[in-house]
This record gives C-alpha cells, sequence and structure tokens, in this order.
C-alpha cells in the first residue's frame, strides 16, 4: 500500500493555515522543498519529513494514521474558491483541499505582463485550459503560442512549460490538471 505524502501534507499544512513558505521557514528547508513534495516529485527520508511535521505541528504516526474524510461536496460559489496563488497570478481552486482527488481545477487570473518565471515548470502528470479573457503566450518545449478567447492547450505536464499574459488587459483561464500536483 503506498501513501500519498504530498497529497497528505498538502491537505494538513492548508489545515493548519499555513503557506509553504511559512512551513519551510519553521522546518528550517527551502519552499522548493515543500513544494516538490507536496507534488510527489520528491519523496522525503524520514528523517527530512519528521523535521517538516515539527513544523506543524504532528508526529510521523499521526501523519500516517491520519485520514481526513473524503469531500462530498458538489457545487462551490465563486467566494467559496480558494486562492492558492501570489502576487500577480491568481490561482482560485475549486474545494478547500485535494486529498484523495484525482483532479485539480482553477480559475487562472494573470494581469498584464505577468508570467509563471524564466525557468519552465515540469510536474507529473496532464493538463489543460481554455482562455476566457486576454491573451495568454504558452509555451510548451520549444513550441509557443499566443491564445485568445476560446483557444485551448492541452499537453503532458512533464513537457517544460510557461505562462504569460501578453497584452493590455488581464487574462482570465480555467484549467484542469490530473493528479492535482500545482
Amino acid at each position: 500500500m503506498s501513501v500519498d505524502i504530498g497529497n497528505r501534507l498538502r491537505h494538513l499544512r492548508m489545515t493548519h493555515n499555513l503557506s509553504q513558505r511559512e512551513l519551510a521557514k519553521r522546518a528550517g528547508v527551502t519552499n522548493s522543498t515543500i513544494s516538490l513534495i507536496e507534488s510527489n516529485s520528491s519523496n522525503p527520508s524520514v528523517g527530512a519529513l519528521k523535521r517538516i511535521l515539527d513544523g506543524i505541528p504532528i508526529g510521523l504516526a499521526e501523519f500516517f494514521a491520519f485520514e481526513p474524510e473524503r469531500p462530498r461536496k458538489a457545487f462551490y460559489a465563486a467566494e467559496e474558491l480558494v486562492e492558492i496563488g501570489k502576487g500577480a497570478i491568481s490561482y482560485r481552486q475549486v474545494g478547500d483541499s485535494l486529498f484523495g482527488r484525482s483532479l485539480q481545477i482553477l480559475k487562472e487570473c494573470y494581469q498584464p505582463g505577468s508570467d509563471t518565471g524564466k525557468v519552465p515548470l515540469v510536474h507529473e502528470g496532464e493538463e489543460g485550459g481554455i482562455v476566457l479573457s486576454g491573451r495568454l503566450e504558452v509555451t510548451v518545449d520549444d513550441e509557443r503560442r499566443v491564445l485568445g478567447p476560446g483557444d485551448a492547450y492541452y499537453f503532458e505536464s512533464r513537457r517544460p512549460h510557461r505562462f504569460r499574459c501578453v497584452g493590455p488587459v488581464a487574462c482570465e483561464v480555467i484549467s484542469a490538471c490530473t493528479p492535482p500536483t500545482f
């Protein structure tokens, strides 16, 4: 039996109202360490996991015994979407916990000129989205395309990718990622 350490850690961190940055600071690790573990891109040693859990605080035994209830809610009002982005990019997630879920759905909003960074994103899974408004430059591997309202993208997330808002107005996108690794 395998344990989904990443989603379990994300769920507990969010339950304790901790940002990835705050938990990393408390645990004495980098933000990227927490991010990589939560996205299941990195499997921590027992010692590293214990240091991270001490920042919550929760013990190893409790961490592995913890079984959150599966979400049963089916509908979400606009104000119930959970903000998981920061700065010039807003990511509003459907559902407060993705523990035990196979799909992540986001309403994304990129302010003019904002982007996901010069270093391309790479993670397991697949993702896709539809541009609702504005213009979004999407780069996947060496291919680059500017998408407008109604245009869409869909690719394997292990391919290096980047998103950037081009033009004078904010860009809104509805996206989905499986498994939820963002």
